[in-house]
């Protein structure tokens, strides 16, 4: 059975930081997650890592994942170092929010698989080092880590006992996912779930800001959730759902009417019950 439900803040994006900390409660919702973004407008007008850290404890939610900088696979010279601090940092942060779980979503352009490995390797070592487990998430509209059987490749190759999978039900079903697949993996691979439906049309390349809540799009819900591998996992599941027409209405109403249509969507799933 998975811990509960969580928030993450991308869905509310337009709403500032301790309001999202204030709705997610008074919403239900069971944990938040936090991006590496939300540190870095914290930056901007001029508050400190430790409060955003403070901020957050007081909320009283749990942390259920906390996001790094994307661009490690490929990333070479000043650059590199620099990304790799901030995934030091970023696991940091999630260690102070006691929080296990980092994520990352892939690069969206190409390179050498072997290459790939290597890095998640290296970032492997970081996230071991402070306790933590690295979720890598592919992504439907990335140039060449777009399917889950892509990322289970390099993750293969990698065999980082701190890496595995971040399965996103959105990607997920954008790739075309068949749910048959997820029996494929093994229960340990999966180290984190996100979710939000998949429009059933007007679909555009590129463009990933249209995420629904669950059961208004096209997304299986209860044919994956119901895979044994799916149903073993026992983290938070996190909904994120950035779409602009969800930010343009009252935040704590689009809170709300999502963890309700997620209850509902999930109410007949065993694991989730």
């Amino acid at each position: 059975m998975w811990k509960g439900l969580a928030l993450h803040t991308w869905t509310l994006d337009t709403t500032p930081l301790a309001e999202v900390l204030r709705i997610t409660r008074a919403a239900g919702w069971d944990a938040i997650e936090l991006r590496r973004l939300d540190f870095q407008r914290a930056a901007a007008r001029g508050h400190s890592a430790d409060e955003v850290l403070d901020l957050v404890t007081r909320s009283g939610l749990p942390v259920a994942c906390v996001g790094v900088e994307m661009g490690w696979m490929f990333a070479e010279g000043a650059e590199r170092r620099r990304i790799l601090e901030a995934f030091d940092e970023s696991c940091r942060w999630a260690v102070g929010l006691e929080c296990t779980t980092v994520m990352s979503p892939v690069d969206r352009g190409r390179g050498p698989v072997d290459r790939a490995a290597r890095s998640l390797r290296e970032v492997g070592d970081i996230a071991a080092r402070h306790g933590v487990r690295l979720a890598l998430e592919f992504n439907s509209q990335a140039e060449q880590f777009n399917t889950l059987a892509a990322v289970r490749e390099v993750l293969a190759q990698a065999a980082h006992a701190h890496c595995g999978v971040l399965l996103d039900t959105y990607h997920f079903g954008r790739s075309g996912g068949d749910p048959a697949e997820l029996d494929r993996l093994s229960p340990d691979e999966i180290v984190y779930i996100q979710f939000s439906d998949v429009p059933r049309a007007g679909l555009e390349p590129g463009r990933a800001l249209d995420r629904l809540p669950p059961g208004q799009g096209s997304v299986p819900f209860r044919a994956i959730f119901r895979r044994p591998p799916v149903a073993a996992y026992a983290g938070y599941l996190s909904y994120e759902a950035p779409n602009p027409a969800a930010w343009a209405r009252d935040p704590e109403a689009a809170a709300r009417e999502a963890l309700a249509a997620t209850r509902a969507a999930f109410a007949d799933v065993p694991a989730g019950s």
